[in-house]
């Protein structure tokens, strides 16, 4: 016979014949006040293990380990950086609404996580371009970086060697393509090329790359003129840049970024010829806005390695490039930095990446513009992309920093990206599916 036990009232008191016992304890009295709930003056003993007092630390790993966030070092950078360089990388083009909307792109999903799957384990490598990457994101390729920060591509190429995955040297960048690989020889560095109207320096520059190891050239299509990037002309931004009463002023605040400026080798472009003068017309000047897919040809037959073709924002250029011999398209509006109101990256995957596999094409989709988190990454990988792309993200560690900067950015994405596969049900990068986001309708 089952015997069912109703549960008690707390309102009725128990009576003694219910519990066998013939009387009860004072705290189990009707109106009793709990012993925890009775004050009494505090034990050494129970303050002992809540006193924990640290003593302030003001180092610059101190400082980084503070950081949680790619914001959080964005904060620190803006601190650390005067405002011309900072605002160089930080800006975007006219109203920076493509960069703003970028972002948004990120925010305006949702994540649909599956449960009961074992994630004890989270494996977060990859393939890209025929070889393995430690994590599913690689340095972008980012020019003047050097003035952003003294350690510059050094610092980007050797933290990138040391989490495993792809560093891209700029064509504009402050470093040589061969001190890029003697700095961070066991790396894996791709170069990005801007075709020049002097095609024999193109050439040259290819030659190099190849001999130094690069297996990747990454050609940037989306600079036939520059890009009106208002920050940069509101702060009379050259390169060098150029000492003025504003940022003599502005380095008073800033001594030890205009310390290390001052104290390390002058600022040049380690690929291109000495010059003076702003951003914008050094690209005007030199380079080549009669481009077309049969310098896509030339390309594809003058390199051997793996080619990238980076800038593109239409399902059909992406189609055109790889039938073109591109081994890989990164969906990229620069950055934000030259047409306002381009399309946003992220919303152009799935639909590049449907066409693309509808080909039966094994090109590799990259996405660049917009990532501050390695959950951004995780929903990119979910919508279709094979690989992703950071630019101001690692900037803003590198300005924080130096090289610790950069690394401490790494290790924020990758725990990032950890903690949102294992929330997703998700253990390895292969299991992600556009299942796993949702778009969210505005």
């Amino acid at each position: 016979m089952t015997q069912t036990i109703e549960p008690g009232n707390p309102e009725v008191p128990t009576r003694a014949d219910d519990t066998g016992a013939g009387h009860h304890s004072a705290a189990a009295t009707p109106g009793s006040v709990p012993a925890a709930l009775k004050r009494r003056v505090p034990k050494y003993s129970d303050l002992a293990p809540l006193m924990q007092f640290k003593k302030p630390e003001f180092s610059r790993a101190a400082r980084l380990r503070r950081a949680s966030t790619i914001w959080d070092l964005r904060d620190m950078a803006k601190r650390r950086t005067p405002q011309a360089p900072f605002d160089y990388t930080d800006g975007a083009a006219e109203a920076e609404i493509t960069l703003r909307r970028a972002r948004e792109a990120f925010l305006d999903i949702e994540f649909r996580p599956g449960i009961l799957r074992d994630v004890s384990r989270v494996d977060l490598g990859t393939e890209i371009l025929g070889k393995p990457s430690r994590l599913p994101v690689g340095i972008a390729p980012t020019g003047f970086t050097r003035m952003m920060q003294s350690e510059g591509e050094y610092a980007g190429s050797q933290a990138a060697a040391a989490a495993g995955i792809p560093y891209t040297l700029s064509t504009m960048g402050t470093a040589s393509i061969e001190d890029v690989a003697a700095a961070a020889p066991d790396g894996r560095n791709w170069f990005q090329l801007y075709l020049w109207t002097d095609r024999d320096r193109s050439l040259e520059l290819i030659e190099r790359a190849a001999k130094a190891g690069n297996d990747t050239l990454m050609v940037t299509v989306d600079t036939a003129v520059a890009g009106a990037r208002l920050r940069d002309v509101r702060n009379g931004m050259t390169i060098p840049p150029a000492l003025t009463i504003k940022t003599v002023l502005d380095a008073s605040y800033r001594p030890a970024w205009w310390f290390n400026f001052l104290t390390h080798e002058p600022l040049t472009f380690a690929s291109l010829s000495r010059y003076t003068g702003t951003v914008a017309d050094l690209i005007n000047s030199m380079f080549d806005p009669t481009l077309t897919f049969d310098d896509l040809d030339w390309l594809r037959e003058t390199w051997k390695g793996k080619l990238v073709v980076k800038g593109i924002q239409t399902v059909d250029d992406a189609r055109r490039v790889v039938d073109h011999g591109a081994d890989g398209v990164v969906l990229s509006n620069h950055g934000g930095r030259q047409l306002d109101r381009a399309p946003i990256p992220f919303h152009l995957l799935p639909d590049v990446s449907t066409a693309l596999r509808a080909d039966n094409s094994d090109a590799a989709v990259i996405l660049d513009t917009g990532i501050m988190s390695g959950a951004d990454i995780i929903a990119a990988l979910a919508l279709g992309a094979d690989f992703t792309l950071i630019g101001r993200a690692y900037l803003y560690g590198l300005m924080a920093g130096g090289r610790a900067g950069v690394d401490r950015a790494i290790e924020i994405l990758e725990k990032d990206m950890l903690r949102t596969m294992a929330l997703l049900g998700v253990s390895r990068i292969s299991e992600l599916t556009p299942d796993h986001v949702r778009i969210l309708k505005k």
